[in-house]
């Protein structure tokens, strides 16, 4: 089996083989490895957009605002750097829309990433399939395609405030249940506790 290593390193060769710059060849690098981690089929969209990526126009996306529209599929990969770059001031925005990406697949990890940075979950929605993306250490969704994605029609980007899933009364239950097990220390516990009683020498 390819080691995710071994997935990292040669997406960012093939990257800069297509022409992209070292700096977007660590986030291509980065992001393949994180989807076939999270069990998506991040080599097999990557190699068939580098496939077409010569041959057929694609749209670069520089500012991105709330409704972002093109004619000409997105770049994924330009679209998921410049998303990454500014998500901190698109975070007062409830929601980011998309049409007309190219390999909609290649733009969730900048996504997922980007959670992490904001520390808020993100639902993503690409035409009917949906994307919860938890602080870029899980994604669940109802995408269970293992192919290639070739466009995403429509594109919805939420940025989810953060709740708790349980109300105060059953926090305020299990509080006073966690308060059972306190133990008063005293300094026979002291002296029990690791590292206790060892001479330093220094």
């Amino acid at each position: 089996m390819i080691t995710l290593y071994e997935i990292d390193i040669t997406a960012k060769r093939a990257s800069k083989a297509m022409g992209f710059s070292w700096g977007i060849v660590e986030e291509i690098g980065k992001n393949i490895r994180l989807l076939e981690m999270f069990g998506l089929p991040g080599i097999k969209n990557l190699n068939q957009y580098f496939k077409l990526y010569k041959n057929k126009k694609f749209q670069n996306i520089s500012l991105i605002t709330k409704n972002n529209t093109s004619k000409i599929p997105y770049c994924p990969i330009i679209a998921g750097v410049n998303f990454l770059d500014q998500i901190t001031i698109m975070e007062g925005l409830d929601e980011i829309d998309f049409e007309n990406v190219a390999f909609p697949i290649l733009l969730i990890p900048f996504l997922s990433r980007a959670s992490e940075i904001i520390g808020k979950k993100i639902l993503l929605k690409i035409d009917e399939k949906e994307f919860l993306l938890n602080f870029n250490q899980s994604i669940y969704s109802n995408y269970s395609n293992k192919g290639i994605w070739e466009k995403g029609e429509t594109i919805n980007i939420k940025l989810l405030d953060n709740k708790n899933s349980f109300n105060e009364k059953e926090w305020q239950e299990l509080c006073k249940l966690s308060e059972d097990t306190f133990v008063e220390e005293t300094e026979e516990l002291m002296q029990k506790t690791a590292g206790a009683g060892l001479i330093d020498n220094d």
